[in-house]
């Protein structure tokens, strides 16, 4: 790895942290503790954290999102879960009963015919929305943001390298929303 990023060594990795700072991390002085203490200790120490509220580092589409009350509710009803392995009918029965009614629900809050619940993820999502959209219309060719994120790109690029369709790449403006006013007019008023 260090290598592959040009660095001589893992020393080299923190070098723009001042010693002072690194010396207070040696030794860490960390002694067996039980969950519930480690758990409080960190607690204590995020205290002193400058950034309002809690601040999520992950990256690549895992970030902090809002999940309503009713969710937590709605997942510990024993309808949704049994002792049986999943292939068994009784949890197969409660994942495809919500599934159903996730789908119901959105076709009716937006007036769309069909909606599908049962994708494995957003990239495989996109990717067959854009199958569909490309079945729908007839025609090859789509264009996709360039802001959208790399790993999601890769699923698209695959799924339509096999389809044969052609993506045309828009790019996003200064304040990065996607520039729409720069889709070729040929993509738009085009049948292919």
């Amino acid at each position: 790895m260090l290598d592959v990023i040009g660095v001589p060594s893992v020393d080299d990795l923190f070098a723009d942290i001042p010693q002072d700072v690194l010396r207070r991390f040696e030794p860490l002085g960390v002694a067996p503790r039980s969950e519930l203490e480690v758990a409080e200790e960190f607690a204590r120490l995020s205290q002193a954290n400058r950034a309002p509220g809690r601040v999520s580092l992950l990256g690549g589409g895992i970030y902090d999102h809002y999940v309503p009350r009713a969710v937590s509710h709605i997942l510990g009803r024993s309808e949704f879960y049994t002792a049986y392995t999943p292939y068994q009918p009784e949890i197969s029965q409660g994942t495809l009963t919500a599934m159903f009614e996730f789908q119901t629900i959105v076709c009716e809050l937006t007036q769309m015919e069909i909606a599908n619940a049962s994708m494995y993820d957003g990239a495989t999502a996109l990717a067959e929305a854009v199958l569909m959209a490309v079945r729908l219309r007839g025609r090859r060719k789509v264009a996709v943001a360039t802001a959208l994120h790399a790993h999601v790109r890769r699923v698209l690029d695959t799924y339509c390298w096999a389809a044969g369709i052609d993506l045309i790449d828009v790019p996003f403006d200064a304040e990065g929303r996607t520039a729409v006013a720069d889709v070729p007019r040929d993509i738009i008023l085009s049948n292919q």
